[in-house]
């Protein structure tokens, strides 16, 4: 796995080059990436339908137990299975859709970290790696919406999800803190087996809350669903891969994951169910007022994902089945109709409203059956495996009247929809001025094999709900699920609303008109929704940073220094208080004469540094103060301090002298005020690490840290010098990170001096 996910995200890298090489050929060589991980993965699928998880760990921090862990169960299965397939089929569409754009390279570099970043999350057994994969999707995401940069709508949309979702990233990053403390691991295997633990826990409604609202944020569910439908400035091949079958979801996959360790209580019931509900009902109404072919599909999408939340949310067993089935229906339906409208709108010249097309069956014969069987799936008509995921939806809800009721309410919006994207621009007549003709073969793949997809698999129920659905069903449940699919279950109750959901939604198709004009007079409602206060707490954050901006950013170094130790002296002065620092004064050792003369020669020198009116005694004195500091380390017995304080102090004297030497001299010192606030501060400074280094005298461990090193730095890091071994092995990092901002130092240096205006030139 951790092979397969390399080679994907070195296609990702080297997607541009790719491009630039074979420009004609660009999708057809980059498919092989997420081809490879699809074959690999149909091969493990009787392996995993049979129980048996494929697992990988490779050990990178040992001591941290941090570690690369993949697991493929039954539920990442399905989601790899649909995140590499329908990927392959976005690259090839990608070809004919980006076809003599330059950027294609671009493009494809994007989507395909995109989709590795995915399957990340679905294979990632280790809480810190999920979240490092989840995040890698909301900047990629983020790259794919503003896409079109040139473009202000683009810019806008991309922040917008980038803001919510990476928002919800950090309350997720602190719930998988909590949630790993509390399971004691950060195995995702492990932590679904320790749910008792979880829920007797006293921080699981935390980690519930941190939990949901990271998933919510990255599965645009209310109040944060605004993101997505905007987010539709993205390309259409993104927004097929994106926000339909894949990222979108992601947030599901998570909840779906963690059922087995959260759910199972009241708490998780009740807001699954509650936000799950009216992210359902609100995406499906929203959708009834839209024209737009890709925001028609983009509210229904939301609606989507309100009904998998709210189905995990109930978290029986039929419930769980319906999940994954519909999972699986919603990835073809959906990622068809979107491949549909984006080449609908790309071979009519950008026409993008259904009121605005009609009669393209003929020049678009292609297209047209496409979307008339991904239409008639999303619609849950038979023999669709839409139908029979919306069956097992309505099996599933039968004991619960009110989500029976919402659920014939939002299943006929789906029908207006599929009938609004995949009919309404193919029959009639074609409108005047209009000009289509079909799509190029490389885009006719994926609507192709997706729509014939929703209409094969209906027809291979029992093999997908054994080889698919029940795995996935039994990984969320964290036990055994039997999973039964017919295409055909009788005349019941789930089919008799299911023939009032289609005639309901027949019907309000009928009604599109009325429904449009009370969508217009309603839309004076938007500037109370989420997306308005998003927009509001946008604008005052700015405006925050704006005030703070000038009221500290002055562009005076001395305004700087204040600000920052006074902040030192705030914060240090309060924890000391806190503890009691100020009392601890008790068995100080007493001041030999030498300490107390090097002590009597600083106080001296600092007096001197203050008083002279001469920069270079000022900047001498000054280093005698260094100076001194390097004879005490002497006194202390640490020779290596004392010589790298010399070498210090010396630079520092010899660069401020030969800076001032350039300055300009002042014409008049700072005001009184000034000089005694600045005597205040100091004072206060000076106290305040005084006291610091007095409590800290009095701190006793019972195994000093020194002792570590001392016990260490031969046996592990073979060096006899502890302190070079601290700097070069214990605390590489820092030191690399000093010697970078010292290099980075340097070449400003170089640049300036070379920015020197030669003789001549520069107006002298």
């Amino acid at each position: 796995m951790l092979t397969l996910l390399s080679i994907c995200f070195i296609a990702a890298l080297s997607a541009p080059l790719v491009h630039r090489l074979c420009p004609k050929y660009t999708g057809a060589l980059l498919v092989g990436a997420p081809l490879a991980m699809f074959v690999w993965l149909l091969k493990r699928i009787p392996e995993v339908a049979h129980g048996h998880p494929v697992t990988e760990s490779f050990q990178w921090v040992e001591k941290l137990d941090l570690e690369l862990a993949f697991r493929l169960d039954g539920l990442s299965l399905l989601f790899a299975l649909l995140i590499s397939g329908i990927g392959s089929l976005i690259i090839l569409y990608t070809q004919g859709y980006f076809k003599g754009d330059p950027q294609q390279g671009r493009f494809m570099m994007y989507i395909i970290a995109f989709m590795a970043s995915m399957l990340g999350v679905v294979l990632a057994d280790h809480l810190l790696l999920v979240f490092i994969f989840w995040e890698l999707t909301s900047f990629t995401s983020y790259l794919l919406i503003g896409f079109n940069h040139e473009n202000p709508a683009a810019r806008t949309a991309a922040l917008q999800a980038m803001l919510v979702t990476v928002l919800g990233g950090l309350f997720l990053m602190a719930g998988i803190i909590l949630l790993a403390g509390a399971a004691g691991t950060w195995r995702l295997s492990e932590i679904i087996q320790r749910g008792d633990v979880l829920l007797a826990h006293k921080n699981y409604l935390p980690i519930l809350i941190l939990v949901c609202i990271g998933a919510f944020t990255k599965s645009a569910q209310f109040p944060f669903h605004f993101w997505l439908p905007n987010a539709m400035q993205a390309p259409t091949p993104a927004s097929a891969y994106l926000h339909s079958s894949t990222m979108v979801k992601a947030g599901v996959y998570l909840l779906a994951r963690l059922h087995p360790a959260l759910g199972n209580s009241e708490e998780w019931t009740l807001i699954l169910t509650t936000i799950g509900t009216i992210t359902f009902l609100l995406g499906a109404i929203m959708a009834l007022g839209q024209h737009v072919l890709k925001r028609l599909l983009a509210y229904t999408t939301v609606s989507a994902l309100g009904a998998m939340i709210m189905l995990l949310g109930i978290g029986t067993a039929y419930t769980i089945k319906a999940v994954a089935t519909f999972i699986l229906a919603h990835a073809f339906y959906k990622a068809a109709l979107f491949l549909i409208a984006g080449g609908i709108t790309h071979e009519t010249g950008g026409e993008t409203s259904v009121d605005k097309l009609g009669g393209l069956r003929k020049a678009m014969p292609v297209s047209f059956a496409c979307a008339m069987l991904a239409g008639l799936s999303m619609g849950g008509f038979p023999p669709f495996f839409g139908f029979v995921a919306k069956e097992t939806w309505l099996q599933a809800v039968e004991a619960y009247p009110l989500l029976i009721v919402a659920t014939v309410i939002g299943g006929a919006a789906y029908v207006l929809v599929g009938f609004a994207v995949g009919f309404k621009p193919f029959l009639g007549k074609m409108p005047e001025g209009l000009h289509a003709h079909e799509i190029p073969l490389s885009m006719r793949f994926g609507p192709a094999a997706l729509g014939l997809g929703c209409f094969v698999l209906a027809f291979f129920t029992g093999k997908i709900g054994h080889d698919l659905v029940q795995p996935a069903a039994t990984a969320i449940a964290a036990k055994e699920v039997e999973v039964h699919l017919h295409l055909w279950a009788g005349f019941n109750k789930a089919f008799v609303t299911s023939l009032i959901t289609l005639a309901t939604g027949i019907g309000i198709y009928f009604a599109r008109s009325f429904l449009l004009a009370a969508a217009a007079r309603l839309r004076v409602l938007v500037k109370f929704g989420p997306d308005a206060a998003y927009q509001f707490l946008l604008d005052g954050t700015l405006k925050f940073a704006a005030w703070h901006t000038r009221v500290l950013q002055t562009g005076i170094l001395r305004d700087y220094i204040r600000v920052t130790v006074l902040t030192m002296v705030v914060l240090v002065g309060v924890a000391l208080v806190r503890a009691g620092g100020f009392q601890r004064w008790e068995n100080l050792s007493p001041i030999s004469i030498r300490i107390a003369m090097v002590a009597v020669l600083m106080i001296s020198a600092t007096f001197a540094t203050v008083h002279s009116k001469s920069r270079l005694r000022s900047i001498l004195s000054m280093g005698v103060v260094g100076f001194c500091m390097a004879i005490l380390f002497t006194f202390f017995g640490a020779p290596d301090l004392a010589m790298t304080q010399l070498v210090i102090e010396t630079l520092t004297v010899i660069l401020l002298a030969l800076a001032f030497y350039h300055l300009p001299a002042f014409s008049h010192g700072s005001k009184k005020r000034t000089r005694a606030t600045d005597i205040i501060i100091a004072s206060s400074v000076g106290i305040t690490i005084t006291l610091l280094v007095l409590a800290a005298l009095h701190v006793h461990t019972p195994t000093p840290v020194s002792d570590f090193y001392l016990d260490h730095s031969y046996k592990d890091a073979h060096g006899r010098n502890v302190v070079n071994v601290i700097l070069v092995d214990f605390r590489a990092l820092d030191t690399l990170g000093e010697i970078t901002v010292l290099a980075i130092a340097a070449l400003g240096a170089y640049a300036l001096m070379k920015l020197k205006p030669k003789k001549g030139e520069g107006g002298e």
